[in-house]
């Protein structure tokens, strides 16, 4: 069972001096899978951040983190999931959420070392099941879809609606960018603009089994360092949420009240106040 202190800031951290980045790639060609490196220039000694992403995103979503943390001694590689952005196409309609924890688990595994799970989304909820599969030095989960039994049903009729196959228009991510950044208030026009040409299509099956409820076992996550974060205006997994996922997995809890979904991980104005949250958390516990 996780034992951090429920509701504990993170302590602020100084600003570091930006130094320069490399990039590099893993390929899994058994799964047709693609991870995006970055990497700081010499070899740290701090452990490597493996990051996932959510529904309808790929690396791309991390890039902005992937810059922050490897400018400050973390190497960071982001899992393109099948049929996700440079990994290999596949029909979506043949795609599903346990095939995602496959992609995930191989992802990790190519690392060859515990590494820090860092999970946006749905991304947040198959770093919890590869956290209690496999060994880990911790634990971030940013606005996290929510597993059994901390999670509330949703009724039959909502998950039947779910199409094989759904693109950004189901989120409410479609038409002029100017109304959905009114929704979204913490990124630019241009932030937007950018996501939405870069969201590709989504597996329906995913998103009703984990409408359906996905069970993680907690006592298999072990002492592991946790973080939640929560944003005050996210529209898809709300904050309150995040906040009882932290009490559930003993977690430290950090919440963004002024931040969006995306905001927390892609907002130009806004994802650096993230980051050197989870940067203060990883420095508190030497990761």
């Amino acid at each position: 069972m996780v034992t951090q202190d429920t509701g504990v800031s993170v302590p602020a951290v100084p600003r570091a001096v930006a130094r320069p980045v490399r990039k590099d790639e893993i390929v899994i060609e058994e799964r047709g899978l693609y991870v995006e490196s970055w990497l700081p220039e010499r070899r740290s000694r701090r452990r490597p951040l493996y990051l996932l992403h959510g529904e309808l995103t790929g690396s791309w979503l991390w890039e902005r983190y992937l810059l922050y943390f490897a400018q400050r001694g973390w190497e960071g590689h982001a899992l393109n999931l099948r049929a996700h952005f440079w990994s290999e196409t596949a029909d979506f309609e043949e795609l599903d959420f346990d095939g995602y924890l496959e992609d995930a688990l191989a992802g990790y595994d190519a690392l060859g070392r515990p590494a820090v799970l860092v999970g946006h989304g749905m991304g947040g909820l198959l770093a919890l099941l590869v956290a209690a599969r496999r060994e880990v030095a911790g634990l971030v989960l940013v606005s996290p879809a929510l597993p059994d039994p901390v999670r509330q049903g949703s009724p039959s009729h909502v998950v039947r609606l779910v199409p094989p196959r759904f693109r950004q228009e189901l989120l409410g991510w479609a038409g002029p960018p100017e109304p959905v950044q009114r929704q979204h208030p913490d990124l630019t026009v241009a932030d937007v603009v950018r996501i939405q040409h870069l969201m590709g299509a989504e597996s329906g099956a995913a998103r009703r089994r984990m409408l359906e409820g996905v069970t993680v076992d907690r006592e298999a996550l072990g002492e592991v360092p946790s973080l939640v974060i929560g944003g005050g205006v996210d529209r898809q997994f709300l904050e309150e949420d995040s906040e009882r996922l932290a009490e559930w997995l003993g977690a430290q809890y950090q919440p963004f009240g002024a931040h969006s979904h995306y905001g927390l991980v892609i907002g130009e104005e806004s994802y650096e106040q993230v980051a050197d949250a989870i940067r203060g958390f990883l420095e508190l516990h030497r990761l």
